[in-house]
């Protein structure tokens, strides 16, 4: 228990109508979760104003509001405290209620459009393997030494993170890698947070439903290195067009990582198979158990790290050689007719490209590959088309079907994407809307030694369909079909 006071902590407040000397039991900013002695936090959100549940707040209990617009009618009893930006406030209070965890341990962000949560799941698996007590706040689950949680968006709202944080403190973790969404900072979910450093993947095509151009989408992966302080470093992918744009105001240290071009750490593909990668690395020759460029390059972000963090370059090449990254992320399997099916999260263009490119790569002969892929609903629509296009250019079938269609006629998605499809490449790809039968038919084509593909929804082991969220594992259903296959 807090006073309110001591959770004003570096709030800038227009207007304060109370004493702020009672005692606050919790911070929220959801009315169906307050209680007597909360702190309600009234956010202007992209669905739903928290100014609407103000009254609903202090009938429940609510002693303290905080908003931007003071309600028509205000109750004695309650502290009422104005601010400019309510999100902003909420990641302040959040993090003064929880003790500021962030100060207490390293923490360590990964920003871009691919390869976040590889990079901070690997970094999560080799600091632990080095003796650590860590943390990892990713897309596919959030951990506290060992211990899963699951996850329910890239980046937790600032309750939840500033309460994990402070459960991995309690834990004594000397560590957390966390993915940061390009949502998270536009939202000020991050603010506040203290990190010891971000590493900065690749920028392409995502999320322009939300941040409407590419240039804001930039900005605001920008942002994070910008808020960076001078005691943290940024490391950015010298081989990516928009990497030096994120160092351009950063007071945090400089480094840079990359394959082709100059950078302070180095590395170059020897060997690239389906069994894995061999690397010279900083001088050395190791064999990874990951497979493809992209994660030539996730490995490299992951050693680069590890480096800044004063860790033993032996000790860190031999961890990470052993270990095979975030589940859904090019796994694979073969069927015993020598078929080998790949599962990956890969749900934008460039990602889709990085995959099938690898696969390309790696292939041995005239393997057909046959790629089965879906696009989500309720999100940005200007990528269907150019991800059917991309499938249908670098595989020699596709399968266009549902992936999350959420509220929207997954049918409609489809026809979105089919209008990416060359005329030229039109008669192999086909639609089949349930990804189940698209799944099956992708295996009943596959001949001996050829390659399927679903690409899309990786990890997930949902669908989600009208607000439905229904059990579907594109892994799983490779499996089942594969056990047919002689």
């Amino acid at each position: 228990m807090m006073y309110l006071s001591d959770i004003l902590d570096g709030l800038a407040f227009t207007e304060l109508q109370g004493s702020a000397d009672v005692e606050i039991t919790s911070v929220t900013f959801d009315s169906r979760k307050v209680q007597p002695g909360s702190l309600f936090v009234a956010v202007k959100g992209t669905l739903v104003d928290g100014h609407d549940y103000i009254d609903q707040a202090i009938k429940s209990g609510a002693i303290a509001v905080i908003c931007e617009d003071l309600p028509a009618r205000t109750v004695a009893e309650v502290d009422f405290l104005m601010v400019a930006d309510s999100g902003k406030a909420l990641s302040i209070v959040a993090a003064n209620f929880y003790g500021r965890p962030s100060e207490q341990l390293k923490l360590v962000g990964v920003t871009g459009t691919n390869g976040k949560t590889t990079v901070a799941t690997l970094l999560y698996q080799l600091f632990r393997d080095l003796g650590y007590k860590c943390g990892l706040l990713s897309t596919v689950e959030n951990q506290v030494n060992g211990t899963v949680i699951p996850s329910t968006h890239t980046t937790p709202d600032p309750i939840e993170l500033n309460s994990l944080l402070a459960e991995m403190v309690e834990h004594g973790c000397d560590y957390c890698f966390m993915e940061v969404s390009s949502h998270a900072i536009a939202q000020h979910r991050i603010a506040n947070l203290v990190f010891a450093g971000g590493i900065f993947t690749n920028l392409t095509h995502d999320h322009l439903d939300y941040h409407k151009t590419f240039d804001s989408y930039l900005k605001a992966k920008k942002a994070f290195f910008d808020g960076l302080p001078k005691a943290a470093f940024a490391l950015t992918n010298s081989d990516d067009k928009n990497g030096n744009v994120m160092l351009q105001n950063t007071q945090a240290h400089k480094k840079t990582y990359g394959l082709k071009s100059m950078a302070d750490y180095k590395a170059r593909i020897l060997e690239n198979q389906f069994e894995g990668l061999l690397l010279h690395i900083d001088n050395e020759e190791v064999w990874f158990k990951m497979v493809g460029t992209f994660n030539a390059y996730n490995l490299l972000a992951v050693y680069s790290t590890a480096m800044l963090l004063d860790q033993d370059k032996s000790k860190v090449l031999t961890s990470l050689s052993k270990l095979t990254g975030a589940e859904g992320r090019f796994e694979y399997i073969v069927a015993p007719n020598k078929v080998i099916g790949i599962v990956d999260y890969a749900h934008t263009p460039d990602a889709v490209q990085n995959v099938l490119s690898t696969i390309h790569d790696i292939r041995k002969g005239n393997e057909k590959v046959i790629t089965v892929i879906g696009c989500g609903g309720d999100r940005d629509k200007t990528k269907r088309p150019v991800m059917a296009r991309v499938a249908s250019e670098w595989s020699d079938k596709v399968i266009l079907t549902a992936d999350n269609p959420r509220s929207e006629d997954p049918g409609q998605i489809i026809k979105d994407m089919e209008e990416g499809v060359d005329p030229a490449f039109k008669r192999h790809t086909v639609s089949i809307v349930d990804r189940r039968e698209a799944i099956k038919a992708a295996c009943m084509l596959a001949n001996p030694g050829d390659i399927i593909l679903v690409a899309g929804k990786g990890h997930e082991k949902y669908q989600e369909i009208n607000g439905v969220k229904n059990h579907f594992d594109d892994m799983e259903e490779l499996e089942e079909q594969f056990k047919e296959m002689n």
